[in-house]
């Protein structure tokens, strides 16, 4: 794990950003080796040239992480959910993207409601992202949230997309 963290580190040291991809990529094939501290060594690359297109692509590290390691769904929530960077607070909205059945909605409810009154357009759309990927498993549990929730016009028009 060491060589794999020395070239997501020379990596993200390059001013291109084709190289923070390829970091990402790496880490992100690469997944099935990680251990929970690995996760945390990833973090601070999270904070540099931060963009929606890089922000996502973290996420996916961590999804996969959680399919493989769903125990540690609290302590990987916990590095994302209520921070002050929005940027970390859209990984906890989209973490759960693709898992169906196994989504916990009390967290889903509780991240989406920590943002309702965000006026930040990639929060928004985050929210509507996964609201509309759960409701291709629960289209009840979607409906009954957006009706019930004061939701910006961004995250209904995206979350009630499959209703």
């Amino acid at each position: 794990m060491d060589q794999l963290f020395a070239t997501l580190s020379d990596f993200y040291q390059r001013p291109e950003r084709e190289y923070q991809y390829a970091a990402i990529d790496l880490a992100v094939r690469n997944v099935r080796r990680f251990e929970f501290t690995d996760l945390q060594r990833t973090r601070p690359y999270l904070g540099v040239k931060q963009w929606w297109d890089s922000i996502d692509a973290w996420a996916k590290l961590y999804r996969e992480y959680l399919k493989r390691h769903p125990d540690d769904f609290d302590r990987v929530a916990a590095l994302f959910a209520g921070n002050d960077d929005f940027w970390l607070r859209r990984i906890s909205l989209t973490l759960q993207l693709g898992f169906k059945e196994r989504t916990k909605t009390d967290f889903l409810t509780h991240v989406i409601e920590t943002d309702l009154q965000t006026d930040e357009f990639f929060i928004q759309k985050a929210i509507g992202w996964a609201l509309r990927d759960y409701s291709k498993t629960n289209p009840q549990w979607v409906a009954a949230f957006i009706a019930t929730h004061s939701l910006s016009k961004l995250a209904v028009r995206e979350g009630s997309k499959y209703l």
